[in-house]
């Protein structure tokens, strides 16, 4: 019996193993900064969808800053360090409200903290 004209590879032989996709599960990486990315373990910003991975990804809701400004701290506590002030009017990227407190950004490149929620307001898109 002839083989000839039979394919005879496997899967296995033709299959291409640096053909991996975009996210390889190539060892740990190094964290960015948080108060420069919006990424947490839990969630990123959507914008980063495709760069890193996390189990949820959310499309930032936009507050304003109301009159007397607003500190964005490190953690949601009053008492962490404060990373800047921001201004009245100031476009703040809702990403998650725990408590009292909303975790966001000012753009997808940071800052990126805590400010107490009763401390923005829904940005308004006229009538």
């Amino acid at each position: 019996m002839t083989t000839e004209g039979t394919n005879t590879d496997t899967a296995a032989d033709t299959l291409d193993l640096h053909a991996q996709g975009p996210f390889v599960l190539s060892g740990p990486i190094v964290k960015p900064d948080e108060t420069k990315v919006p990424l947490r373990g839990d969630l990123a910003h959507v914008g980063l969808a495709g760069k890193y991975f996390v189990p949820h990804y959310a499309v930032p809701q936009p507050r304003s800053v109301l009159p007397g400004g607003a500190a964005l701290h490190q953690r949601p506590d009053a008492a962490s360090p404060e990373l800047c002030t921001l201004m009245e009017g100031d476009s703040f990227e809702v990403l998650d409200v725990t408590g009292s407190w909303a975790w966001g950004c000012l753009s997808l490149k940071g800052p990126v903290g805590y400010i107490h929620i009763d401390l923005l307001e829904p940005v308004s898109h006229g009538a």
